[in-house]
């Protein structure tokens, strides 16, 4: 039996079905009916609905021990998918107790019922920072904590030290830190909101860049490394890096909609991340746009992913078809 941390998100969701298809058993974790809709939502708009019913699901909470207790019952391996994506500075703490605590139990779990191998989903704000004279990240770029990174990029590299940690229990695990993930069926949250962004007439673009992937391929790569011998290691999993300009069209095209026009120039972002901490703290609303987020519109990453292609000798889709395909899925 596979247990499946957020079964109900993006890469969680997909996995699922990914497993189903190879004939593996899956027990997955929900916190409440809701979030179980969304993956069969997704499975309706694969075709797939006769899988889904093959899920046993449980109701568990990563950062509540006692509803973790007989999760782990009878579980052989452990993808450990479930994770908060947030940039705002406000959820600190809870990105701190959700990502760096529950995976800290996930692991005190598998050691304590001697699962065979975890593989966590990281992300590449996991990564190091780049050298002086280094111009790509890699997966043995050091991390410094003297630059800065943001809450989100903080607490996922906190949680891949509790990986490591269950490594050096005894725990087989491996580590895959994805790019920007695309795929269709979340089009509220993650990439699905740049999608319905752009679907509902985005005006601005930056020209920033980084590394894009298709969740099929995190989810065959994730597969593929927790089937071989792989034990105690982290993979870079992106296709390629992308210019925002450049999916942002690409995305408009497909849905058929007028393509972001106005370019947003970094001072431009730089007042609006200002201008916005200072509406959050008068009306008590969510950030739209924290300084991690300014920045990252700018920036461009350079990331390698030759190790995982040297490794499972993988052919990745393109980024761009793959926004393609996504905001078809979309226009249905």
């Amino acid at each position: 039996m596979i247990l499946v941390t957020g079964a109900t998100g993006l890469v969680g969701s997909h996995l699922v079905l990914h497993l189903l298809e190879n004939k593996e058993n899956v027990r997955a974790i929900y916190r409440d009916s809701k979030s179980i809709a969304k993956t069969k939502s997704l499975f309706q708009l694969y075709n797939k609905e006769a899988e889904f019913e093959k899920i046993e699901w449980v109701l568990a909470d990563i950062t509540d021990v006692p509803s973790l207790e007989l999760v782990f019952k009878n579980i052989q391996a452990v993808y450990h998918c479930a994770a908060l994506i947030s940039f705002d500075p406000k959820e600190e703490s809870k990105l701190r107790k959700i990502n760096i605590e529950g995976t800290a139990n996930i692991v005190n779990f598998c050691l304590a019922n001697q699962i065979q191998k975890l593989c966590y989903v990281s992300s590449i704000a996991a990564l190091g920072d780049l050298k002086e004279g280094e111009t790509k990240l890699n997966e043995e770029s050091e991390w410094n904590p003297e630059k800065y990174h943001s809450d989100y990029a903080i607490s996922k590299y906190g949680a891949e030290i509790e990986i490591w940690r269950g490594q050096q229990e005894g725990l087989e695990v491996v580590i895959v830190n994805p790019g920007v993930i695309l795929g269709p069926g979340f089009w509220d949250s993650g990439s699905g909101l740049v999608f319905t962004k752009v679907k509902n007439g985005l005006s601005f673009y930056t020209k920033g860049a980084t590394g894009f992937v298709s969740v099929n391929d995190v989810v065959k790569t994730m597969f593929h490394l927790m089937k071989n011998k792989v034990n105690g290691e982290r993979f870079i999993v992106i296709a390629d890096t992308i210019n925002f300009e450049n999916l942002l069209n690409t995305i408009a095209i497909s849905l058929g909609v007028k393509p972001p026009s106005v370019y947003t120039k970094p001072w431009i972002t730089e007042i609006g991340w200002r201008l916005d901490w200072l509406s959050s703290n008068v009306f008590f609303t969510k950030r739209k746009l924290s300084r991690a987020m300014a920045e990252s519109l700018h920036r461009s990453d350079w990331i390698s992913n030759e190790k995982v292609k040297l490794q499972i000798d993988f052919e990745f889709e393109d980024p761009l078809q793959c926004s393609r395909d996504v905001a078809r899925f979309l226009k249905k």
